[in-house]
């Protein structure tokens, strides 16, 4: 038998369950993290915005806590579960940003790498098409129009986004994704306002003849 070969079995053990060890501690925390940025952005959606940034500063601390567990095992942080985690907070910030009519906050405050944020912007996408059209049920018009301009600023960036999606972790997909739903919500708020602007003709109209005593019975 090899003289070292059972010193060196016994370091690839330890190696190898430290490792583990490691991911199993991260793996859960990147879990309830993604479960805080899903409740973030419900609570964005109904306008309790407090609520929200108090659940993003616990997915926060528990980012920064997977990057202290995983300090010593880059090929574990870059395995996916990690990115995954940082693709759904950079989604929450940045909607709970835009939402709030703030500037999107920078992937370097937020300690996430660039590949998961332009993927969690895309992502916004999506939920600012559902904020808009719950406004667009209250008659929010003006904020739609702001917000479907903030969609179109976001898709206007991913395009000009070209390199391979192993560098990009996908986004390719990400950004037909958004362009699919940006021009969904153009369309919604298009008849929304048209419809505003055709209501607001036919009560001018109304006004008019009442005053001339013309109006229907």
């Amino acid at each position: 038998m090899i003289e070292n070969l059972e010193s060196l079995g016994q370091e690839a053990l330890d190696y190898l369950n430290q490792k583990n060890s490691a991911r199993e501690q991260a793996l859960p925390r990147a879990r309830t993290l993604i479960r805080y940025c899903a409740n973030s952005i419900r609570a964005a959606h109904r306008r309790e915005f407090a609520a929200a940034e108090e659940l993003l500063a616990r997915a926060a601390e528990l980012l920064a806590q997977i990057g202290t567990d995983l300090r010593e095992q880059p090929d574990v942080f870059y395995a996916g579960f990690v990115q995954d985690a940082q693709k759904e907070y950079a989604e929450a910030a940045a909607f709970l940003a835009l939402v709030q009519g703030r500037a999107l906050p920078h992937p370097q405050s937020l300690h996430i790498d660039w590949a998961p944020y332009l993927n969690g912007l895309g992502e916004a996408v999506g939920e600012l098409r559902r904020y808009v059209l719950d406004r667009l049920r209250h008659g929010w018009l003006a904020e739609c129009e702001q917000l479907l301009q903030h969609m179109d600023d976001i898709y206007a960036l991913l395009i000009t986004i070209d390199f391979p999606d192993a560098i990009t972790g996908g986004l390719r997909r990400t950004t037909d994704t958004a362009r699919a739903i940006l021009e969904k919500t153009r369309g919604d708020l298009t008849v929304a306002v048209r419809q505003a602007q055709l209501e607001g003709k036919i009560s001018e109209l109304l006004t008019a003849l009442n005053e001339k005593g013309e109006a229907p019975s």
